[in-house]
């Protein structure tokens, strides 16, 4: 299959991840569906958590496989494994810092406190995300979460589409297309879900940005996975995916526990998890 074909896959599996971010305009919605909203994002985040750390794990069982057949030896494993460790640390602790250089920059011209949601006012000299409130920042987050999750879908794309496997590529881009679309959700659920007194609802602008950030990357693999083929550059990738994920997980279920309503979180996180894993089975049942 030609580049522009392939591009043009990586673009269809990328774009629907545009679905889910009206949901970030909702006008005060209730109570309830605020924290289903929530808790339905964190399902997904987790389903998420467990594909990419799964298919990024995959390289190191089968070269300790080997290893027990007597077919290699250790520094293949090590190797991965260290990349594995090194990737999960970086998505991880690289969010807990930028978050706290930009809680604090907030935080020294006024706008990091409970009011800080109204944005009325902007400072003189900061700009970008220091003058966004929490639930914007947040989401900004988990953007970045699932682009890095997303280049690594593309590179399977690309490369698929290189190796003239038409059929896998198509089941690819079909159940990323899928995956992409709820992935849209979770970016917006933080604006959907936030407090009263923290309602944010993001401009069209805004909300373009985050599906460019989310889902741009699906189309930047699917170029670069046609002509390069690197697994210890996939292993990279979904690691550094995979501790993002972990950190803005951890950040929606302080939103869900503010709440006090583990009935609907427990509803909300199953309803995530369900759709993650349903998306999931139609690339399997296509043979992906």
């Amino acid at each position: 299959m030609g580049l522009p074909e392939t591009l043009l896959l990586g673009f269809i599996a990328g774009v629907t991840i545009l679905f889910g971010l009206p949901i970030g305009r909702l006008r005060r919605p209730a109570p309830t569906l605020r924290v289903v909203l929530n808790a339905i994002a964190v399902g997904v985040l987790m389903f998420l958590f467990w594909d990419v750390s799964s298919a990024a794990w995959e390289p190191i069982d089968s070269a300790l496989g080997d290893v027990h057949a007597g077919h290699g030896g250790l520094a293949r494993a090590i190797g991965y494994g260290a990349l594995f460790a090194g990737g999960l640390a970086v998505g991880l602790l690289g969010l807990v810092g930028y978050d706290r250089y930009i809680a604090r920059a907030a935080k020294n011209t006024g706008r990091g406190g409970p009011g800080a949601m109204a944005l009325t006012e902007k400072p003189a000299r900061l700009r970008g995300p220091a003058t966004w409130s929490p639930a914007r920042r947040l989401a900004l987050l988990i953007a970045v979460g699932i682009g890095l999750h997303n280049f690594a879908e593309g590179l399977a794309i690309g490369q698929a589409a290189a190796s003239n496997a038409i059929a896998l590529a198509t089941v690819l881009v079909i159940g990323f297309a899928l995956h992409n679309a709820t992935e849209g959700f979770g970016i917006v659920a933080p604006l959907a879900a936030g407090r009263d007194g923290e309602a944010d609802r993001p401009g069209w602008g805004f909300l373009l940005a985050m599906a460019a950030i989310g889902g741009g990357p699906t189309f930047i693999g699917t170029a670069v996975g046609h002509n390069f083929t690197s697994e210890p550059v996939s292993v990279i990738f979904l690691t550094l995916a995979a501790g993002s994920i972990v950190y803005v997980v951890v950040q929606l279920l302080g939103v869900a526990a503010r709440a006090k309503r583990t009935d609907l979180v427990a509803a909300g996180v199953l309803i995530g998890l369900f759709a993650g894993f349903l998306t999931d089975a139609i690339v399997s049942a296509g043979g992906a």
